[in-house]
């Protein structure tokens, strides 16, 4: 099993129906999900960051760079991007954080079960981080997944 990353800094603050970081599997690659960091980089406003399962793709932003943590051999199968400016369809996984109005404040969640947090097989299935409650910041932000 290959793991890999992406992290940086969001392009984009998010929405309740536009994600500010996505992964999407290919049609034949699905990644379990096993961490997300994420920490405020503003102190405006409080805000609530959640973790959601996305069933289409809507028009994702950039694509970005996705590292392998196994090598340099292993390539990622998995897609991640930065932001989207057409909504994607999403429904709320349960992992919410209320984040702060500080420089700093944020969450590591870890998923190291068995199964993780698993997307469902189809190149337009996958897996953001969107802002249910209040007005988005910027933020920065990692995601690990493994793939079969």
């Amino acid at each position: 099993m290959a793991r890999h990353t992406v992290g940086g800094v969001a392009t984009t603050v998010g929405t309740a129906t536009l994600p500010l970081v996505s992964i999407y599997n290919t049609a034949t690659i699905r990644f379990q999900l096993r961490e997300v960091h994420i920490f405020n980089t503003t102190a405006t406003g409080s805000f609530t960051v959640a973790l959601c399962r996305l069933s289409s793709t809507g028009t994702p932003g950039v694509g970005l760079t996705e590292v392998s943590l196994s090598g340099a051999a292993a390539v990622a199968g998995s897609t991640a991007f930065a932001g989207h400016t057409l909504a994607p369809t999403l429904a709320d996984l349960g992992y919410r954080k209320r984040m702060g109005p500080a420089v700093g404040d944020g969450v590591i969640w870890t998923f190291n079960g068995a199964a993780g947090v698993s997307s469902v097989l189809g190149a337009a299935n996958g897996i953001g981080l969107y802002v249910p409650v209040g007005t988005g910041q910027i933020m920065d932000y990692c995601l690990v997944w493994d793939e079969d």
